[in-house]
């Protein structure tokens, strides 16, 4: 029987920034730190990462036409919700400040939207978990993408301040028309 590498296996207060912040790099990128609790996330579908890159490819043309120094647009990027107990997602998509020296932290209040691609195994956590925990952390928009072989579909979420939790504000099928965050029109099926 093969033992667990340390880092996967911590009593107490679980892995911390410093635990991960020693982790090669290989290994850092395929995983998401929940309460100093490792998930390991196994590679997404060929069909999910198409749509991740057209989606930021849309989403950085968009903010760049509307300010060229403002936004920067990114994918599959660490997000430290909380350094204690560690709280660490990597969202499919990210639009954050683009003043922001890239050895930073990226932190929620850097950040103005995160979109998750939902995929078969993150049902729960893209759904319920994932909206919480950004919500809580007071990011602005939060996008879900829910596809299959006929439909993708866009939720669109916004942070009520007061309570930090997120309202519906809008669900797209086949088309994309927005004007906030940023203006944008996009026909869905693109994604594919």
């Amino acid at each position: 029987m093969t033992a667990l590498p340390d880092w996967m296996v911590r009593s107490g207060e679980g892995l911390t920034v410093a635990d991960y912040e020693a982790l090669p790099e290989e290994v850092s990128r395929q995983i998401e730190i929940l309460d100093g609790t490792v998930k390991v996330s196994p590679s997404p579908s060929r069909a999910h990462q198409r749509i991740t890159r057209r989606l930021a490819n849309a989403l950085e043309n968009a903010f760049e036409a509307a300010d060229p120094n403002g936004l920067a647009v990114d994918f599959d990027v660490d997000l430290r919700l909380r350094d204690v107990p560690l709280l660490l997602r990597r969202p499919d998509v990210v639009v954050f400040d683009a003043s922001l020296p890239g050895d930073e932290v990226l932190r929620p209040d850097h950040c103005l939207l995160v979109v998750e691609v939902m995929s078969p195994g993150s049902t729960t956590a893209d759904r319920m978990d994932k909206p919480t925990e950004y919500a809580a952390s007071g990011i602005e928009h939060f996008w879900r993408v829910e596809h299959d072989d006929q439909v993708i579909n866009v939720f669109r979420y916004q942070l009520d301040p007061m309570t930090r939790t997120y309202a519906l504000v809008g669900l797209d099928k086949g088309k994309l028309v927005i004007n906030d965050p940023v203006e944008l029109v996009l026909d869905l099926e693109t994604l594919r």
